[in-house]
């Protein structure tokens, strides 16, 4: 009964926003051949409905999730590897979920950089099942639109041990020891480290080449490559390899890379094969003291039921974000339809506004244009379909997204 009560007033709130928009539901065009709304599977609904904006009618596709429901989880979809792409429903499929959106922006492209390899990872933090995959960039080095005042690339939404949905910030903590000395670690499987520090990069990585941690600086991504790094391969506990220059290909499990720039490269350079090597890292939450199970970067939109301050109100695109309502209980996954006619899309602002008339309190902006996606399983069903039009047709591969279980 309570599940049902919750999932009737997050459907009322789905309608009063179409009563705004002075469309609803009634004679919409629909983006797709699916009921309007429905139920996906168990504590998992579906919902689309037609928005007014300022640069004209936007098309919002939404999964409502009920995470009291103890058949229902929310977990990372990422493709294996930080250094990697897939698609949203390839990921879905591969891992069972009933539907999921697209996450976090990620190094998509390398035109500033001629012969560094793009490595797909992710802006921010990743966390997937409870195991961290890697920590933010620099502020400066994030791909994607400016960030709202007062955030940062460490920014995250998550999901804790106690089943509630959250915003956060986590950071990276870390070190790296020798019997001589210490150095703080300045980034866990980035794409980009900050200037002059020590980056630490473990299986969870992938293949893909580790060039591109060392290019930029902290507050210009277009900056040219450092001439001055190091690398070097600890396997368990001992110096095994050095090198002049950041490597590829895949590391070994038990084995840790350490890719140095500046003066971190300088303080690399005094270690030689067998010395012995401990590196020590974890992410720490700066608001909850439950662990999470599950977290993703982006950056927030509301928080407290309040839109951030200086919000972007001008620029209109097509969006993905996710909302937080129920006390943490009730998580909203939104994407945009990037058909033609409804392309134009909205502005952040408009996002933090269609979050809030949704019932949410807090709400996050995920990666957004060609990478939206949202897909869902059709009742009965073994796989998800794709319920927008991405303006990437079919569907772009990306860095991670949210994905939703629930079991039968």
């Amino acid at each position: 009964m309570r599940v049902g009560k919750r999932r009737r007033r997050v459907l009322a709130a789905v309608a009063v926003v179409c009563a705004l928009a002075g469309t609803g539901l009634t004679g919409a065009a629909p983006a797709v051949a699916v009921p309007a709304a429905g139920r996906v599977a168990p504590g998992v609904s579906y919902s689309e409905f037609d928005l007014p904006a300022a640069k004209g009618t936007a098309h919002a596709h939404v999964l409502s999730v009920d995470l009291r429901d103890p058949r229902v989880r929310v977990d990372l979809l990422h493709p294996g590897a930080v250094g990697a792409r897939a698609t949203v429903s390839s990921m879905a499929d591969a891992t069972g979920a009933v539907g999921g959106v697209n996450g976090d922006f990620f190094n998509i492209t390398e035109t500033q950089h001629p012969g560094v390899e793009a490595t797909g990872a992710a802006v921010g933090p990743a966390v997937a099942s409870g195991r961290t995959l890697k920590a933010a960039v620099p502020d400066g080095q994030r791909f994607g639109p400016a960030l709202p005042a007062g955030t940062s690339t460490r920014d995250v939404l998550g999901v804790g041990l106690d089943r509630r949905a959250r915003l956060d910030s986590m950071a990276l903590d870390g070190s790296v020891r020798t019997r001589a000395d210490r150095v703080a670690l300045g980034g866990l499987n980035q794409y980009a480290l900050p200037v002059g520090s020590v980056g630490a990069f473990t299986p969870e990585w992938g293949s893909v080449s580790r060039v591109r941690a060392t290019c930029g600086t902290d507050t210009q991504r277009a900056a040219p490559c450092s001439t001055d790094t190091y690398e070097v391969t600890v396997e368990r506990g001992h110096v095994v390899a050095t090198a002049d220059t950041p490597g590829a290909g895949p590391i070994a499990d038990g084995s840790t890379v350490l890719v140095g720039r500046e003066a971190g490269a300088q303080w690399l350079r005094k270690l030689s094969a067998g010395d012995p090597v401990q590196v020590r890292h974890r992410l720490v939450a700066a608001h909850s003291r439950v662990p999470y199970r599950f977290a993703v970067g982006g950056y927030p939109v509301l928080r407290d039921g309040a839109p951030l301050p200086g919000l972007d109100a001008k620029t209109s695109a097509v969006r993905t974000a996710a909302g937080i309502a129920d006390r943490g209980r009730t998580l909203l996954l939104l994407a945009l339809d990037g058909a033609p006619a409804y392309r134009t899309g909205l502005s952040i602002a408009e996002v933090a506004d269609t979050m809030r008339s949704l019932g949410a309190t807090d709400a996050f902006s995920l990666d957004g244009g060609g990478s939206s996606t949202l897909v869902a399983r059709e009742p009965g069903a073994s796989s998800v379909t794709l319920r927008n039009h991405p303006t990437d047709a079919p569907e772009r591969a990306v860095a991670n997204g949210i994905g939703v279980y629930s079991r039968r």
